[in-house]
């Protein structure tokens, strides 16, 4: 099989990622009250969940927990209090970004206050469109 990136900006590119974040999204179920897609640069999506919080996918952070305050369709998010991000990496499998949350809310695994920056979204051929495409052929099935 031939690897194929994704022209930077296009239409296919900056629906990308949402095919990972709907993946997220079918597994939490109905913990999940709304979701949208925010803007790029870098290119987000928002769970907003039915205690009140958010859970925000972002490509140069991964996923974050916070209190939702603000967002809506094609704005970013805005969280308060203790904001965690969730670790383990850009695209952890949908499976553990479950588990990550659950600790998070618990305070312990992996999450952390401090912001992790794995990639620069501005790094366009840097192959992360590649990992992204696996999750966009699941959805395409």
């Amino acid at each position: 099989m031939a690897i194929r990136h994704v022209e930077p900006y296009t239409d296919e590119w900056l629906q990308q990622p949402y095919g990972y974040v709907l993946q997220v999204r079918d597994l939490l179920g109905s913990e999940v009250v709304d979701w949208w897609k925010g803007p790029c640069d870098p290119r987000d999506a928002t769970l907003k969940l039915a205690d009140g919080t958010a859970l925000v996918w972002d490509e140069e952070s991964g996923w974050r927990l916070g209190a939702f305050v603000s967002g809506g369709r094609g704005r970013h998010t805005e969280l308060s209090g203790v904001v965690r991000y969730l670790g383990h990496g850009l695209l952890p499998k949908p499976e553990r970004v479950v588990a990550a949350l659950h600790d998070a809310r618990a305070g312990v695994g992996a999450s952390s206050a401090w912001r992790p920056c794995y990639r620069s979204h501005r790094n366009c051929r840097d192959g992360f469109d590649v990992a992204l495409d696996f999750y966009s052929r699941l959805v395409d099935a």
